[in-house]
């Protein structure tokens, strides 16, 4: 089963159909030394901090992995209204917490999209007296389904 993570307050696409609890992963890590040496060079010269960036990526999903093994445990389709949240542990040790709320959720039907092609025009748009016919369904416009649009996937 693949929970699905959103930073929303609702899942695009589908339904919440209930709301199970409230989910959290943590982690908590401390800097390497040699790294931490590196890292106060690095500091001097300016530019990314590469070690911690990496530590943190590391941590993210750690904290990530936890949470969703919770969600997973209460049956839960998706996590909604995920947020990340940072502490101070001690002197060089640092928390990377993770919530949002444990849902069910099922897709919400898709409505199909006729192409342009479908549609036939009129043989007479004016009709026979020379005045359009304002009776006649205009042809809407197709728009792109919501699944063709790119999503942003803040985890990954």
């Amino acid at each position: 089963m693949t929970v699905q993570l959103s930073n929303l307050e609702h899942l695009p696409n589908y339904q919440i159909t209930e709301r199970l609890d409230v989910v959290y992963g943590s982690t908590v890590r401390s800097k390497h030394v040699g790294k931490d040496l590196f890292a106060g060079l690095k500091n001097i010269v300016g530019g990314e901090l590469t070690a911690y960036t990496e530590l943190l990526e590391e941590s993210r999903q750690e904290a990530i992995d936890r949470m969703v093994i919770k969600a997973e445990a209460l049956g839960a389709d998706a996590v909604v209204g995920l947020r990340f949240s940072t502490s101070s542990i001690a002197q060089g040790a640092s928390e990377l917490f993770v919530y949002g709320t444990a849902v069910k959720a099922v897709p919400m039907p898709q409505q199909s999209i006729s192409s342009p092609s479908s549609h036939q025009p009129p043989s007479n748009p004016s009709g026979p007296t020379g005045l359009q016919n304002h009776d006649q369904a205009v042809p809407q416009k197709p728009t792109a389904a919501a699944d063709d649009l790119p999503r942003f996937n803040p985890f990954g």
